[in-house]
Order: C-alpha cells, then structure tokens, then sequence
C-alpha cells in the first residue's frame, strides 16, 4: 500500500529515535508520517474493517470443513417408575424359587451417526469459491479505509500548514500598520495628518488584529479535526511539525490525467474490490443453479442399548444389541415451487447490478483524479500569476510607504497598497499549499510511494 505523504515528508522525517508505537500521553508534536502510522493503528473505523476481515477468514474456515464428512455421538439415560407392576423376574437359587419385581427400571442408549455430503451440484466447493472472495474484499475494504483516512489527514495536514504561514503574513502586515500608526502619530503631532486619517490606520491595525486571531482559530480547529481522525482523546497538548517548504515543490510537473487513470485502475482497492463482486456474482449464479441438481449423501450409524429389567449384564447388553449400518440417498429435485428458477434470475440481476457498480467506480475513480489533477493544474498556474502579483504589489506598497514616510501619500492609497499585497501574498500562499497537495494526491492515486 502506498504510504501519504506529502513531497516535503523528508523533512517530516528527519527526527529519529522516536518509538515506533505512539502514546497520546506522552507525544505532542507530531510529523505527517507520525500522524499517518498512529492513525493506520488506532483509528476505529480501520479496526472494525480489520475485525471484518477476521470474521471473513472465519467464513473460508466454515465452508472449508463442511466439505468433510460430519461425525456425531449421543446417549440417552431414562428410568422408568411402574407403581402397579405385579410380574418381575423370577430366579432358583440353592433349590430356592425367589420372585423380583422391579418397579423402578433403567435403559441407556448409544449411537454413532455419520454422514458426508458426496455431491450437491458444486454448491458446497463453489461456496468456499465465495467465501474466499468475500476474505479479499474485506482485505481490499481495509486497504480503502486506510487509503481515506491517509488522504484526510493529508488534506488536513496541509490546510494547518498553509493557515500557519498565513498566520505569519498577517503577522508581518500587522507590524507594518503598526509602524504606519506609529509614523501617523507623529504627522498629527508635527500637523501633517488630520486625526481622522490617524483613525483609519489605527482600523487597519486592528482589522489585523483581527485577522490573526481568526486564522489562528482556524488553525486550531483544523488541529481538532487532525486530533479526532487520529483517535486521540483528552486534553494532551497537540501539535505538528512545520517543516520547510520551495517553491519548486509546487512548480514540479503535473502528471498526465489519463496516466494516473490507468495506473489507478491496476492499484486501486475500490476498483479490485468492485471487480470481485463481479465474480461473486458468477459463482452465485452457480450456486443457484444447483438447486436443479441431484444431492448425493452417505450416511452410516452405529448403536446399542442397555436395559436393567434383564439378567444380562452390561457388557453382554452391549454386544447382543449392537446395530450398526450404512447407506446412500440420493435427492433429485421434481419441482420446488420456481425457487431455484426465481433465485437463479435474482443472481443474474445482481450480476447486472455489481457491473454498473464497478462502472460507477470507475466513473467516480475518474472524477476523483479529474478534481485533483485539474486542481493541480490550475493552483499551479495561480501561483506562478500570484508569484508575479505578490512582487508587483510589494514594489508598488514599498514606494507608497517611501511616499508616505515623507507625507506625498494620502492614506487611503496606503491602506489600498496594503490590501492588495496582503490578498496578493495570500494568494500566493494558497495556491502554493493546494498545488502541493494536489500534486502528492495524484502520486498516491498512481500508487508510488513517497520516500520516507
């Protein structure tokens, strides 16, 4: 399976000497790859998908021995009460005539029954055919459930850290508005400002203020989210690694779409497991048939009894009521009320229906990628535009501010400069972090690994 991570995970990685198995009371700051290995073992909806799999495995099991043949063993031990019982067992012993009557009798009972199914129309071999693909399903079903959770936390993993650098420009276009009050203040002292556009930079200063602590909101309850898919509880400090980002990163070449198509389609769970269920079609559609099919069974018995109204002992009992025997039946169905008939037509409907779901995985497989790559594409051609955008607009606020340090600029084109380059530099941010993931989406989807 292909590991997440995003092209940067080298720099995720570089820490060493850490355990291999995490623990939510002791570890607090956490690389992408720590992140993606404690998920693949803690999440819930991952280990109920793994305990299918078991349940699975049971089931090959079952059908396995139920092609052998079956042995059963059984006693039974009865007394009986005859209050009215006037006849008994009479004995001579020493010239001596006695008469027993025994109201209170026992009888015991002991058999061994077998019995093997020789042939039923394949439906017990074809059963085990099932079963075996319903065991690769389930194990598909736990590669997809680990592909999605690695996708989320990535998706989650880069929205943090592109709101961290985010945070860090509005940081930065916070101390400018504060050196641009600050040199207001000065102005109106020295009468080269009025006191109402002394309040305009003081708003600015706190609309930026402002936009901190809502990125930095953000930035927490995207680390909420990343805390709960990773199944972790309580109030233990968390929080990533930030590592180091190039712009080359985002630069690098885009796939083509229809290359990663195809090579998804050969690796992708939730195309092999609709694949499957294409072929459990076919063997039900054979299970039903059997159902017109003659059943071939053997069977063979053995048994004795044992009574307390005789004189014979037990063992004696044992062998003079010995039975023993073995015999074949052979069942053919004559008609069975269209029942085989009616589950043979459901079998191929549902035949129909598994191939227009593996069409439509196909067609979602393909959406999926389409998004990513177009996404990959486009972010890339934003930033390259916001690369330039962000230098223009930084060259133009830095010779407004020039201007303005010397009282040649009013302030709202100052306030204008400023806005246009925080949304320039934004933009550049944004689009960066998407190309980024978008390519490293594509690459999973390829099924590459990325090297840790």
């Amino acid at each position: 399976m292909a590991s997440v991570a995003l092209m940067f995970a080298t720099a995720l990685t570089a820490q060493t000497g850490q355990n291999d198995e995490l623990t939510s009371s002791t570890h607090s700051l956490w690389t992408l790859q720590e992140c993606l290995d404690y998920a693949l073992q803690h999440n819930i909806t991952l280990q109920r998908a793994k305990l299918q799999l078991q349940s699975a495995h049971e089931d090959v099991s079952q059908s396995k021995s139920a092609l052998l043949p079956s042995l059963n063993a059984s006693t039974g031990h009865n007394l009986a009460y005859r209050p009215w019982q006037d006849t008994g067992i009479t004995t001579v012993t020493n010239g001596t005539l006695n008469t027993k009557v025994n109201k209170v009798s026992y009888n015991g009972s002991y058999g061994l029954n077998a019995s093997w199914t020789v042939w039923n129309g394949n439906r017990n071999r074809n059963q085990v055919k099932l079963n075996r693909l319903t065991e690769e399903q389930a194990e598909l079903e736990v590669q997809e459930t680990a592909n999605s959770i690695q996708e989320k936390i990535s998706q989650l993993y880069v929205q943090i850290l592109y709101l961290t650098e985010a945070v860090k420009v509005s940081e930065a276009s916070l101390e400018t508005s504060r050196k641009n009050e600050e040199r207001g203040r000065e102005m109106v002292n020295v009468g080269k400002m009025s006191k109402a556009d002394l309040a305009q930079l003081s708003s600015q200063r706190s609309t930026d203020e402002y936009n901190i602590v809502n990125a930095r909101t953000q930035v927490q309850n995207y680390k909420l989210q990343l805390k709960q898919l990773l199944e972790i509880t309580g109030n233990q400090e968390f929080d990533i690694v930030i590592p180091a980002t190039t712009d080359e990163q985002a630069l690098a070449t885009v796939p083509a779409l229809m290359t990663v198509y195809e090579q998804a389609l050969a690796t992708r769970p939730e195309i092999q497991s609709a694949e499957m269920a294409v072929k459990s079609s076919d063997i039900n559609i054979d299970i039903a048939k059997a159902g017109r099919m003659p059943t071939v069974s053997l069977q063979a018995s053995a048994s004795a009894n044992t009574n307390s109204l005789t004189n014979k002992g037990w063992g004696d009992q044992m062998k003079s009521n010995f039975n023993s025997g073995a015999g074949v039946s052979v069942s053919v169905p004559l008609f069975d009320q269209r029942q085989t008939k009616t589950n043979v037509n459901k079998a191929r409907i549902q035949r129909e229906n598994n191939l227009l779901a593996l069409q439509d995985q196909r067609k979602q497989l393909y959406q999926t990628i389409e998004n990513y790559w177009l996404d990959a594409t486009t972010n890339q051609e934003k930033f390259r535009a916001a690369q330039a955008a962000e230098q223009s607009e930084k060259q133009s606020y830095d010779l407004l501010q020039e201007k303005f340090d010397v009282g040649l600029t009013n302030i709202v084109e100052l306030m204008t400069g400023k806005d246009r380059l925080m949304a320039a530099a934004q933009n550049s941010l944004q689009s960066k972090y998407m190309t980024i993931l978008n390519l490293q989406m594509l690459r999973f989807y390829q099924g590459t690994p990325v090297a840790q």
